[in-house]
């Protein structure tokens, strides 16, 4: 992206090769969380798995902090008319470390035991067992991923609301740019508690508690908007988002592997995944539809409608199986049992198995 060539030396083609690049990246954090997420959990040792598995998302939100760390200074300290010609683009450059850091990484991390164990009995289309054997599993993640429509409200359309002139509600966009840094701060430090405290009360009640939570909290969040205050608006975005919203954030990473077997991991969570991530990207254009400029009640349209997706998503992992201790408990093992390495996963496997038939 920082080496695009622009509209006025190569036209329509500039657009269309920046559109290219950012499906190129779609695509590849669509896999890059499921394959993350799946391989953590893999590694981790029984009774650790949230916790190990939250640093998916909170590399997720580090990387988010660091990015800003580098763009905000530019855009704060160049001035406008280089920034707008080419100090956009030193970020995108800098970017080439971290395809060296991940090229390191990749050459030197091992395959999981569990996945290794698998052999020839790898299906010959995950994406096919994936849809015949887990089709319910697949659409309960489907709508718990709906909780997306929080960061959407905090980044996307709270951003708007409270910028754009045609709302009338002024807030200074360098003002507004700190909200997503500060909640991202803030979610570094909370995620993995909240993944640690999935090892010892269960996936279901740190996500159904934050789903329904940060529903009720983008009330407040809007509402300090409509009245136009910066403080309330800062403080209601960082309860709802950077707090709040981590009861889900932070445990996704190991409920959603959990629920379906090495086989077909990967593959199911990341379709379902993001399928449900795909319809809350368009809420925005939703959002605006039914609270546009002009309209009375935005902060109460809006968020009424972030809060019923809230408890759609809080339903969806109510009807869940838990899967903290699944596979020692099915099995009749005490929860404490030694494990040889890689065994784990493949009772597990069993476990889900044997339920899914039941």
């Amino acid at each position: 992206v920082g080496l695009l060539p622009t509209y006025d030396q190569i036209g329509l083609w500039a657009p269309a090769l920046l559109v290219l690049c950012r499906l190129v990246q779609g695509f590849a954090v669509a896999g890059e969380i499921s394959g993350a997420s799946s391989m953590i959990l893999e590694h981790a040792p029984f009774g650790r798995r949230g916790f190990f598995a939250s640093f998916t998302l909170q590399g997720v939100q580090a990387g988010q902090i660091l990015a800003a760390a580098v763009f905000l200074p530019l855009a704060h300290y160049m001035p406008t008319d280089q920034f707008n010609s080419w100090g956009w683009r030193v970020p995108f450059i800098l970017s080439f470390i971290v395809i060296i850091i991940g090229w390191i990484i990749r050459r030197e991390v091992d395959e999981t035991p569990a996945f290794t164990q698998e052999g020839a009995a790898k299906p010959r289309s995950p994406v096919t067992e994936a849809f015949k054997n887990h089709g319910p599993d697949m659409l309960r993640v489907v709508l718990m991923s709906l909780m997306n429509v929080i960061p959407v409200v905090a980044t996307i359309f709270g951003a708007a609301y409270a910028v754009q002139p045609a709302y009338g509600i002024g807030f200074h966009k360098d003002v507004y740019l700190w909200i997503p840094v500060l909640g991202n701060i803030l979610a570094v430090l909370v995620i993995p508690i909240v993944g640690n405290l999935s090892d010892k009360i269960g996936r279901r009640p740190p996500m159904i508690v934050g789903s329904v939570l940060a529903g009720l909290l983008a009330f407040g969040y809007l509402y300090a908007i409509s009245i136009g205050s910066v403080p309330l608006a800062i403080v209601m975005s960082l309860l709802m988002w950077g707090i709040v919203y981590q009861g889900y954030n932070a445990v996704f990473p190991s409920f959603y592997p959990e629920l379906f077997p090495t086989r077909t991991r990967v593959s199911a969570m990341a379709i379902s995944q993001n399928v449900g991530t795909a319809i809350t990207a368009m809420l925005p254009a939703v959002f605006a539809a039914v609270a546009p400029p002009g309209s009375t009640n935005i902060w109460m349209t809006v968020g009424a409608l972030a809060f019923g997706i809230t408890v759609i998503s809080a339903v969806a992992c109510f009807t869940a199986r838990e899967t903290y201790r699944l596979a020692m408990n099915d099995l009749g093992k005490p929860e404490a049992a030694p494990v040889p390495e890689g065994e784990y996963m493949r009772l597990r496997d069993e476990a889900l198995a044997q339920a899914a038939r039941a």
